[in-house]
């Protein structure tokens, strides 16, 4: 069986340990060197850059997030060990980890982290997917000849380059598709390399749970497990016409995905009409403060990935479903495209306080459309926001003082209350 070390970079036959170097991070398959569908998923990367950035945090539990908004972002995994997860509220968080660090965000340290780590995927394929700042698909199909090594050498040699040029770390999905790449890069983290490979991917699959498809989210599983559907062995039960008259389009997908397989591709340069970011809660709301908290949390992740997709909006949108599942829709055209986290959750919430009072909601979406390049957002004053464009060059100032100096070297007035 083929193998490889991840510390060196030797190929040989499967061993515990590395003929070359005797390390025991080896990653063995059959397959391989003949894959090369890959997805790259930082290991939470906000609080990672945080303890890269100050290393008297390396040993501390880390929450980023907090602020008035009271919710995580993300945490790093000693946190996470302690049952504290993103989108959780910061004082059951604080319950559950209360010697935890609380950080607020510095998505221009994020960004510049995110840039580097792309700049390293360019050198290896022309085809990335950037999902969101810390993860993308690549696609190294046809490459071996140009670098002089299978695929599976130039991702670990990527992880290792991160590890030593960036202190940071991510974890490898390697398979031939990008649906079971993204499913590969979440079974061995952190600092993990998995692979699944074509030959098994129908065992591999068959008792998991329908909750490992990406995107389907807590209510489409519930429709599912109400089908009787709850693994994806239950889903080949299914007819695909079947599928379709009870899930719709969503039921098209499912077909294909119940066998492994995804015919999209990793796309660089596919147009985007929007970028949005919604949750569905456990329980209908009408908690105002719950509700501005995720308008930020999402407006921090939409901002995320117009970043990581150098892109900005000129249209805020607000998505709501009340508790009968009925829509409302809201959107606002800002004067200047943006791309700022700030400018997303004050016309996001805005957008909310227009709307019926008092209501209980399900459902709660922000995202932004009218897309542009990011060189034509956040550029010219706004009239009836004199102050927004120098808040946007405070905050990528401020950012860049603490990313040369530690975090604790400017503070805003508000953070010492």
């Amino acid at each position: 069986m083929p193998a490889l070390c991840r510390d060196c970079l030797e190929m040989f036959d499967a061993a515990p340990r590395c003929p070359a170097c005797g390390s025991r991070r080896v990653v063995a398959h059959d397959e391989l060197f003949d894959l090369s569908i890959a997805h790259m998923d930082c290991d939470a990367f906000y609080a990672s850059v945080e303890k890269r950035d100050n290393p008297e945090l390396a040993d501390k539990p880390v929450i980023i997030g907090g602020g008035h908004r009271g919710v995580v972002s993300t945490a790093c995994y000693i946190a996470r060990i302690r049952g504290v997860r993103s989108a959780m509220p910061m004082f059951k968080a604080l319950k559950l980890c209360p010697e935890a660090v609380v950080i607020r965000p510095r998505m221009e340290a994020y960004s510049a982290a995110s840039r580097e780590i792309k700049s390293m995927m360019a050198e290896l394929s022309p085809a990335i997917e950037p999902l969101s700042l810390d993860e993308a698909f690549i696609d190294l199909t046809g490459t071996a000849r140009l670098h002089g090594a299978p695929p599976a050498v130039m991702l670990a040699n990527l992880i290792r380059r991160m590890r030593s040029e960036l202190g940071l770390t991510g974890s490898i999905g390697l398979s031939h598709n990008k649906f079971l790449a993204k499913v590969a890069s979440d079974l061995d983290k952190p600092y993990g390399f998995s692979v699944i490979g074509k030959a098994e991917t129908a065992a591999f699959l068959k008792d998991k749970s329908v909750s490992l498809i990406w995107g389907v989210g807590r209510v489409g599983v519930s429709s599912l497990n109400a089908a009787g559907i709850c693994t994806f062995d239950d889903l080949l039960r299914w007819e695909q016409k079947d599928l379709i008259a009870r899930f719709g389009s969503m039921g098209h997908r499912l077909w294909y995905l119940a066998r492994g397989q995804d015919s999209r591709g990793v796309s660089s340069d596919g147009p985007m009409k929007s970028i949005s970011s919604e949750t569905t809660f456990n329980e209908d709301t009408a908690d105002v403060d719950i509700l501005d908290g995720h308008i930020w949390r999402l407006s921090e992740k939409v901002s995320d990935r117009l970043k990581a997709k150098t892109i900005a909006g000129r249209v805020v949108n607000l998505k709501l479903k009340r508790a009968d599942h009925s829509l409302i829709s809201r959107r606002i055209s800002l004067r200047h495209p943006t791309q700022i986290a700030d400018k997303i959750y004050k016309n996001a919430r805005n957008l909310l306080d227009q709307t019926e009072q008092g209501a209980a909601y399900r459902l709660l979406g922000v995202g932004l459309s009218e897309l542009v390049p990011e060189n034509e957002a956040d550029l010219s004053a706004d009239l009836l926001d004199p102050d927004a464009g120098r808040r946007a060059d405070a905050e990528r100032a401020t950012d860049k003082i603490r990313q040369k100096f530690g975090r604790d070297s400017i503070k805003k007035g508000r953070a010492l209350r």
